[in-house]
């Protein structure tokens, strides 16, 4: 349920793509310093986009440096770091590590299970922190489970569940912009997990695993299209909210995310789905 939260690269200039790359560097290195090195698991582009967005609302005071890390040992990239990244590094905490939980109780993936053990100190000492926000992640992630257990028909529902958790995370402060920011996380969240459900749906299927789209992707002719609908729904929301906030540093980037990088992978399970079915009629 990561990584639909990205750039469009080709739409990018340079210098727009290496501040991008220098919040995702940022936040590596943040979780690491922070944490540990395995926090740098829980590291994604969807908490880059959150670093992004509460920069750019807030602007807080950043530091910015160039160095080497160890997925870039010869070349030095810019990190940095600012107070909404330190934030985002300790939302990626508590998402991870209760997601590493959620698939241990779904499908009893012990890796998953032995990344929730190693970010277990790490947890706690983030929930100490966020007890609220820690408490909400985890109720609807069982909320979740639950729904996944009954085998729910609508996608809405589980959509909704995780569009409330995430909006959770992305209200940072208490002040004008905290509804806009839950609304701006709400309707991300819905996307994300129905864009998630609509990439794994085959998988899913073949292995005999829940996926909400599973019913209807049987029973509607134009499933396809109404799938691209409802996502183009939950993205026309999320924008038209962005759009009240009073943002101009790296506006071009977030935008950039928000109307073009998140249909990157619908656009290649699309064309992969157009291959299939045309390899299948020859």
């Amino acid at each position: 349920m990561y990584g639909y939260i990205r750039v469009y690269k080709p739409k990018l200039r340079f210098c727009e793509f290496d501040l991008y790359r220098g919040f995702y560097c940022g936040l590596c290195e943040t979780l690491h310093q922070q944490y540990s090195t395995a926090a740098r698991w829980t590291l994604s582009y969807d908490m880059t986009f959150l670093a992004l967005l509460l920069t750019g609302l807030y602007e807080p005071k950043e530091e910015q440096h160039q160095s080497r890390c160890i997925t870039h040992p010869v070349q030095k990239q810019l990190h940095i770091c600012n107070d909404a990244v330190k934030y985002a590094a300790d939302m990626s905490i508590l998402l991870y590590r209760e997601k590493c939980m959620d698939d241990w109780m779904d499908e009893k993936k012990l890796s998953r299970r032995v990344a929730a053990g190693l970010l277990q100190q790490n947890y706690q000492k983030v929930q100490a922190i966020y007890p609220e926000k820690a408490a909400v992640i985890t109720a609807k992630l069982q909320d979740l489970h639950k729904m996944e257990q009954n085998s729910e028909e609508n996608p809405e529902l589980p959509a909704g569940c995780f569009g409330i958790l995430l909006a959770e995370i992305f209200a940072w402060k208490t002040d004008a912009w905290e509804q806009t920011l839950r609304e701006i996380g709400f309707y991300l969240g819905k996307f994300i997990y129905l864009m998630d459900a609509y990439d794994d749906l085959k998988r899913d299927e073949k292995k005999g695993c829940y996926n909400p789209f599973l019913a209807l992707s049987k029973s509607d002719p134009n499933f396809d299209q109404d799938c691209e609908q409802m996502l183009q729904m939950m993205i026309a929301a999320c924008a038209a909210q962005f759009e009240y906030l009073p943002i101009e540093k790296n506006v071009d980037i977030l935008r950039n995310i928000l109307y073009a990088g998140v249909w990157s992978r619908f656009r290649q399970i699309k064309q992969k789905t157009q291959k299939e079915n045309e390899d299948g009629s020859i």
